[in-house]
């Protein structure tokens, strides 16, 4: 039986690298993987699939609120979809988690997604949220805080290096705008009465640790 998976965590854990490697198994083996990114997501330019350490593949650019089961349903009657790949799954909306759950359920094709679970101020996304309500394969990618725990969320940084502490909760970024850490720094990073610790402070900054 095929099934939803999701595979979340903090930012620069290698979700993208995963993901790209898993779909270059499929295609070793003669097997078509079906590569999607959410139109949301153009920080690597439109349709591509991008990891940091170079790997990159090109994927299908779903629109915000576009049936993922009609498109796929159309793909796999062209040509026989062995594994749906989704890349930047906290954007999906409900009704696309609920697609890709009908994917695996009706077309029998497994469906493996990779987003962050919250965003910077600890909240959960849209995808992330009902992914976790209704994947039924739920597994974290690990990363680290510069403290050496396990990073579990994600701060937003402006130019001068500080965490922001309000704002849109979609701002799509890389390391210049976001930061992972553990739940301690995350705490001291949004608290407004304390000075949070390097890395967080401007490269100019002469505060030690």
């Amino acid at each position: 039986m095929a099934k939803l998976y999701f595979y979340y965590s903090a930012m620069n854990a290698g979700k993208s690298t995963t993901l790209l490697q898993a779909a270059y198994n499929y295609e070793e083996r003669g097997l078509r993987p079906l590569l999607l990114t959410p139109e949301i997501n153009s920080r690597d330019g439109a349709g591509v699939i991008s990891s940091r350490i170079g790997l990159k593949s090109p994927a299908y650019v779903f629109a915000h609120g576009e049936s993922l089961l009609e498109f796929c349903r159309r793909e796999h009657i062209v040509r026989n979809v062995a594994c749906v790949f989704v890349d930047e799954a906290q954007f999906l909306t409900q009704r696309q988690v609920r697609d890709l759950g009908d994917v695996a359920d009706e077309l029998g094709v497994p469906v493996l997604t990779y987003g962050l679970r919250t965003d910077f101020l600890g909240n959960l996304f849209e995808g992330s949220q009902f992914l976790l309500a209704w994947a039924d394969v739920i597994s974290e990618i690990k990363t680290i805080c510069h403290c050496g725990r396990k990073a579990t969320m994600v701060l937003r940084i402006g130019s001068n290096g500080q965490p922001i502490r309000g704002g849109e909760q979609i701002k799509v970024g890389g390391n210049e705008s976001y930061i992972s850490v553990c739940r301690q720094h995350f705490k001291s990073g949004l608290a407004t009465n304390v000075q949070p610790e390097l890395p967080f402070a401007a490269p100019n900054d002469n505060a030690e640790d």
